[in-house]
C-alpha cells in the first residue's frame, strides 16, 4: 500500500486508517498466543472480519507429501469440513494456486469455467478467496475465505488481506517452532516416542478420566530380553537400533487411540485407554509375537543375531490398582514375572499368569 496519503481525498483517507487500525487490531490478535490450532483460527477469524466473510478455513500443507489438512474452519457445514484431508492434484485449482503464490479470487463460481469442485458446489459457496500462506518462497499453507453470494472485493480490503497473511506466516511459523520446542521436552530424543516425563503426566490425566466416567484403562509394561547381554556382545550403537526399531514395530501393531513411551532404558509403556483387560492381553500378545517375528528383519545386518524377544506385563484399572502407583507396581511386577518364568511372553492377573502364546 505505497501511496501518496497527501492526494487522497478525505473520505478514502478516513477509508485507508480504518484499514490500517483493523490490521493492527488483528495483527495483535493474530500473534497473541503460540499455540498452533489457536493461531490458526485467531487468523481465520480475522481474515473474516477484514473481508465481511461469513465462512473459511485454513489448510496447512506438507510438501513431502502433497496434501493440505484442515486445521482451522467456520460457518461451513460437518459434511463440508468432514474431507479435512487431500491431496493436491496436478492441473487443479489449488494446484494453481501454491504454484502461482498469489492471492486467487473468485467472485461468482457459476461464471468460472475452470471452477468444478463438487464439494464447493455442494456448499453452495458463490464467491471465495484463497490466500497462499508464504514462509520464504515455501507454502506452509492456504487461507479461504467463503461466502454464498457472489461478491465483489474491494482492492483495498484485498490488500489488507495480503498483509494479514504475512502477519500469518510469520505466526505459524512461530507456533511450530514453539510447538517442536515442547515436543523435544517430552519426546525421547533416540526413539522419537514420548518420555518418562510425559507419561506420569499422560498416566495420571487418563486415570483421572478412567475414574470419572467410569471406565476401563488398561497399561502395557515391555521390557526387551536380554538386553545388557545384547549391548556387550554387539555394542551400544546397535542396542539404539533395536530401541529405535521397537519404536517402529510398537506404533505399526497399536492403534491411534493408543500412547507409546520410553520408560527408560530398554522398557516401553504403552497406555490403553476405555481398554479392559481381556482386548488388552490381546493387544499385548500381538506386540510379542510381531516383535519376535519381525526382529531377526531388522537385525540380518548382525551375523549371529537372532532376533530380540520381549517380556510384557498387563495391568488394568480398576481391578489391579485404583491409583497410578497401585498400578504401576502391579504392572511392573508382572512384567518381571514373565521374565523369571522363561521371557518371551505375556503376563497378567486376570488370567492367573501367562496369556497365551496364540490369542485368536
Amino acid at each position: 500500500m505505497d501511496r501518496s496519503y497527501q492526494s487522497l481525498p478525505l473520505d478514502s483517507l478516513a477509508k485507508e486508517l480504518r484499514g490500517l487500525k483493523d490490521l493492527l487490531g488483528v495483527a495483535q490478535l493474530v500473534v497473541c498466543s503460540l499455540e498452533l490450532d489457536e493461531v490458526l483460527l485467531n487468523i481465520l477469524h480475522s481474515a473474516m472480519t477484514i473481508m465481511d466473510m461469513p465462512a473459511g478455513s485454513v489448510a496447512l500443507y506438507d510438501i513431502a507429501t502433497n496434501k493440505l489438512q484442515l486445521h482451522a474452519h467456520d460457518g461451513l457445514s460437518e459434511a463440508f469440513t468432514a474431507h479435512d484431508r487431500w491431496t493436491v492434484k496436478p492441473g487443479g485449482v489449488t494446484a494453481k494456486i501454491l504454484d502461482r503464490g498469489e492471492l486467487f479470487v473468485v467472485e461468482d463460481t457459476r461464471q468460472a469455467d475452470f471452477f468444478n469442485n463438487p464439494l464447493v458446489i455442494a456448499e453452495g459457496i458463490r464467491s471465495l478467496i484463497a490466500v497462499p500462506l508464504k514462509m520464504q518462497d515455501e507454502i506452509v499453507g492456504v487461507l479461504y475465505l467463503d461466502d454464498f453470494v457472489p461478491r465483489h472485493f474491494p482492492k483495498e480490503r484485498l490488500e489488507l488481506l495480503t498483509v494479514l497473511g504475512s502477519f500469518a506466516t510469520m505466526s505459524i511459523d512461530n507456533a511450530r517452532l514453539h510447538q517442536r520446542t515442547q515436543e523435544l521436552a517430552c519426546t525421547d530424543g533416540l526413539t522419537g516416542l514420548y518420555n518418562h516425563r510425559q507419561f506420569k503426566k499422560m498416566f495420571a490425566e487418563e486415570l483421572a478420566r478412567a475414574r470419572r466416567y467410569q471406565k476401563p484403562l488398561s497399561i502395557i509394561l515391555c521390557d526387551v530380553d536380554n538386553f545388557k547381554a545384547f549391548n556387550d556382545s554387539y555394542g551400544h550403537p546397535n542396542g539404539d537400533i533395536v530401541l529405535q526399531e521397537m519404536a517402529g514395530l510398537l506404533r505399526e501393531v497399536l492403534r491411534g487411540c493408543d500412547t507409546i513411551f520410553r520408560y527408560g532404558g530398554e522398557e516401553f509403556v504403552v497406555l490403553l485407554p476405555e481398554t479392559a483387560i481381556g482386548d488388552a492381553l490381546r493387544v499385548a500378545e500381538r506386540i510379542r509375537s510381531f516383535v519376535e517375528t519381525s526382529s531377526p528383519t531388522f537385525l540380518g545386518q548382525i551375523a549371529d543375531s537372532h532376533g530380540v524377544t520381549v517380556s510384557i506385563g498387563v495391568a488394568a484399572f480398576p481391578d489391579d490398582g485404583d491409583s497410578t502407583p497401585q498400578l504401576l507396581k502391579t504392572v511392573d511386577e508382572l512384567m518381571y514375572a514373565a521374565k523369571r518364568t522363561g521371557k518371551n511372553r505375556v503376563h497378567c492377573r486376570a488370567r492367573g499368569e501367562q496369556a497365551p502364546q496364540s490369542v485368536s
